[in-house]
């Protein structure tokens, strides 16, 4: 019963320690994973990042692949008559297939091959963008074709030789793929792709190429490309803080996306063709990758803190809900054990008075008229019990209804304490009633409903005072109120309890207010009736030293503001700012 009664009584602490104690071990384990997977997040950030670079990348560099594919593809016929040492039919079987190829970006194109008599390197360069053929010494770009096609004329030197030299047998090339490109970067101010060129028999008759006009894909083609692949790779939230840029070989920024505040790159990839020595990165302007994973933990596990937080509160307020249940319930099966008392003494009483009359043992008609009291006292009292019990069965199911009259408060006290008058008697309780020089106002009230106010509180009165036998009820105004109330000098409430007397089952847990036997349905009908009033009921006491509660009801005709002062309360001199009664 102990153990029961300690679980019942602490049923809240330890539902919410065991709670709060699983969903701390849930929370640490959410830490440990969200831990490990911030380390990692960065690593896959980057990992995301990179793939996306690249694809940037490969796009960027298709500019050039597919020029250089559909330009470099020269047939091999073309260098017949070259190898006659025609060389104008040359020029002019050049111009014919570069002119209206695609030359955004591109600076010059030309073949390289080499004379048959000779066995000297002939350069034929072709400008799209005047339409001339390079005549002359070799421009700069020129230099750079000879440079970056020296290895091929190399090979192409064996079969020139053969066709003069029977000993020396030709070098036959591997299949070359026509998307074969070599891009040749030795000059970087005239990057070079480059296309070797075999006939029928496999044999290098030449090399097909284009020189990238620098300029233009920095200053044309790289903007609009980055910002191209940003809108296509580089959507959505997890990369709207990433800047894109392009950085030359000396890592100077070239083009970005967005402003860059400093300088470089957090992560880069070099070109994979066009101009390998540039780079292509990015930077977050908002957030290192250092403080990602730590952002992930940070938010992830405040989320985690909160829900954890709203689970701890909802469970709280499901356990105060059942503990509540369960003192509701602790209180009704107390309620039916004190009315079963409450009931079966006043019954008791009116049996014992009963029989002692009905065998004729009483025969002074004093005593007959003494226990004839002391029946009707009895009755009275179980009258009051049985209809505190209906009146709270009825403001339960919300079917209590009252009839409101104009009434003199003051005459509703006196017929209250002439219905008590035998209760009092018998217990040898005096009391005194102050009321005020000026009559009090008429109250619109249910004059039943208070007289049963009044008498719950002079039957709390009776029950709690103890050895003392006075009691004190006092009328007054206190401002558009009008005041009722009955004072004791007995046991008293304690401080903590004030608050809750008025619940309905509540019962004082310690002290001597705790040893007498009660419905605890009394004071939650007096403060129900009090409110249904537009009135309240109010409260002050002092352990050792009793209790006033004091009912506060609204007057019908109310008097002028300055009229409304404690001097206008008779015998009432002093008051208190709480209840508005003498003490």
């Amino acid at each position: 019963m102990h153990r029961m009664a300690f679980l019942n009584r602490h049923i809240i602490g330890i539902g919410l320690a065991v709670v709060s104690l699983a969903l701390l071990v849930i929370l640490y384990v959410q830490y440990r994973s969200l831990s490990k997977l911030g380390e990692a997040l960065p690593a896959a950030r980057k990992a995301a990042i990179s793939k996306r670079l690249w694809m940037i990348d490969d796009e960027i560099q298709n500019h050039y692949r597919s020029i250089a594919n559909e330009s470099l593809a020269v047939s091999p016929a073309i260098f017949s008559d070259y190898l006659a040492d025609d060389f104008p039919a040359l020029d002019a079987a050049v111009k014919a297939h570069f002119l209206g190829k695609p030359s955004l970006g591109i600076g010059k194109f030309f073949i390289l091959t080499m004379s048959r008599s000779t066995g000297k390197r002939v350069l034929s360069m072709y400008d799209p963008h005047t339409g001339g053929m390079l005549e002359g010494s070799p421009t700069p770009e020129g230099w750079a074709a000879f440079v970056a096609g020296s290895p091929w004329m190399t090979l192409l030197w064996r079969n020139v030789a053969a066709t003069r030299e029977p000993d020396i047998a030709p070098l036959k090339m591997p299949e070359i793929k026509p998307d074969t490109l070599v891009l040749a970067d030795s000059d970087p101010d005239h990057p070079i792709i480059l296309r070797p060129i075999t006939n029928e028999a496999s044999l290098l008759v030449g090399v097909a190429g284009l020189v990238i006009d620098r300029n233009a894909f920095r200053d044309r083609i790289l903007p609009e490309a980055i910002r191209a692949g940003a809108e296509r790779h580089l959507l959505g939230d997890e990369f709207s803080d990433l800047t894109l840029a392009a950085f030359d070989e000396t890592g100077g920024l070239i083009s970005s996306t967005r402003p860059l505040r400093e300088a470089g790159a957090e992560m880069k990839i070099p070109f994979s063709f066009a101009f390998p020595r540039w780079h292509l990165g990015v930077r977050s302007e908002s957030v290192r990758y250092d403080q990602i994973g730590r952002r992930y933990l940070l938010t992830n596990l405040s989320l985690s803190i909160f829900m954890t937080l709203i689970i701890i509160g909802g469970s709280i307020f499901a356990l105060r809900a059942a503990a509540r249940e369960m003192k509701l319930s602790q209180m009704k099966t107390d309620f039916v054990s004190n009315v079963s008392h409450e009931l079966r003494t006043p019954l008791s009483s009116i049996r014992v008075f009963g029989e002692l009359q009905r065998l004729g043992l009483v025969r002074d008609p004093a005593k007959v008229r003494e226990y004839g009291e002391y029946i009707e006292t009895e009755s009275r009292r179980l009258t009051q019990l049985i209809n505190n019990i209906l009146d709270f069965s009825r403001i339960e199911s919300d079917q209590k209804s009252y009839r409101f009259v104009q009434a003199d408060l003051t005459e509703i006290v006196s017929d209250t304490l002439k219905t008590f008058e035998v209760r009092l008697l018998q217990d040898s309780f005096s009391v005194k009633v102050e009321t005020p020089d000026k009559p009090l106002p008429q109250t619109i009230v249910d004059p039943e409903a208070i007289g049963q106010v009044l008498v719950n509180l002079l039957d709390n009165a009776v029950k709690y005072s103890g050895e003392a036998r006075e009691i004190r009820i006092s009328l007054g105004r206190r401002f558009e109120f009008a005041t009722v109330s009955v004072r004791d000098f007995g046991v008293g409430i304690p401080p903590e309890e004030r608050e809750k007397i008025f619940e309905r089952f509540h019962r004082v847990s310690t002290g001597l207010v705790h040893d007498v036997k009660g419905s605890g349905l009394g004071l939650s009908l007096v403060k129900h009736i009090v409110e249904a009033h537009g009135g309240r009921v109010t409260v002050q006491s002092e352990l050792g030293r009793g209790s006033t509660f004091t009912v506060h009801l609204p007057v019908f005709d109310p008097v002028p503001q300055r009229e409304q002062t404690p001097q206008n309360a008779g015998n009432l001199t002093e008051y208190t700012e709480e209840t508005g009664i003498a003490p």
